[in-house]
């Protein structure tokens, strides 16, 4: 198991690496992105990974492998949409199979380790507080529904969205649904604290660009950009205070139990 932890935290790095790249706009990741994109779009997929990042981050340094199917989950869930649209598209762009066959392997695994990891319990922790279990529940209904526009390509960003990036974003909302509603059924801490700490990831590398777009969003995005920061404002308040405030579940980075 150790060699497992030390695995994830090594991808929880190189995650951290890539979304800086990201957030940055450095060429070494904007290169792996399928098509060229905006500023905000190669923003929003680095705060994805910063997210990710937290949450393998956690896991490893806790060794709390019992919240890998949450995880796994999401990722499949991604992966799939995003095998689905690229092997869709490969007839007309033939650039687009290395990204579909890698997408395919990408559901394989994370689809393997789902199953895998169902049977590693979790550390004994209380279940989740009910406020975190109510948020949960609005974060799933409105990902389901922000995932599902921006795949029939509806404007829900505060930006205008390249076509073919609305479908993946969509995609990664839905997946994200999927790591909620995991938590939501799961209801214990241990399984909620890495949700929690990826919207707070996520959640920090946008809040101040966002608020900064204020000055130059185009007017018909303006709601869009209001919804999105009060948002990213519940979500952050929420996360500070479960992860940091309230003493029942302030102790989310002890060590899990060592299994082998």
């Amino acid at each position: 198991m150790k060699l497992i932890r030390y695995a994830i935290f090594l991808v929880g790095l190189v995650n951290i690496l890539f979304a800086f790249g990201f957030i940055f706009q450095l060429d070494f990741a904007t290169y792996i992105w399928p098509w060229p994109d905006g500023r905000l779009s190669y923003l929003f997929v680095g705060s994805i990974l910063a997210a990710v990042s937290a949450a393998a981050l956690w896991i490893g340094w806790t060794g709390e492998l019992g919240a890998l199917p949450a995880g796994s989950l999401n990722v499949f869930v991604i992966a799939l949409g995003c095998v689905l649209y690229f092997f869709l598209l490969m007839g007309e762009r033939p650039s687009l199979f290395v990204f579909g066959w890698i997408s395919l392997a990408a559901a394989l695994l994370s689809g393997l380790t789902f199953l895998w990891s169902r049977r590693i319990p979790l550390s004994e922790s209380p279940s989740t507080p009910m406020p975190v279990r109510i948020s949960f529940g609005i974060f799933v209904a409105s990902l389901l529904f922000a995932g599902t526009a921006l795949i029939l390509k509806q404007p829900i960003f505060p930006w205008k969205l390249n076509p073919d990036s609305s479908i993946i974003f969509g995609c990664i909302f839905i997946g994200d649904a999927f790591y909620f509603l995991h938590a939501l059924i799961k209801s214990q801490w241990r399984n909620a604290a890495g949700q929690l700490l990826s919207f707070l990831a996520y959640d920090l590398v946008l809040i101040v660009p966002f608020l900064r777009l204020f000055e130059t969003v185009e007017p018909a995005f303006r709601l869009n950009l209001i919804v999105y920061i009060l948002v990213l404002i519940y979500s952050s308040a929420v996360a500070l205070y479960y992860l940091f405030l309230n003493p029942r579940t302030a102790n989310w980075l002890s060590p899990a139990p060592q299994r082998g």
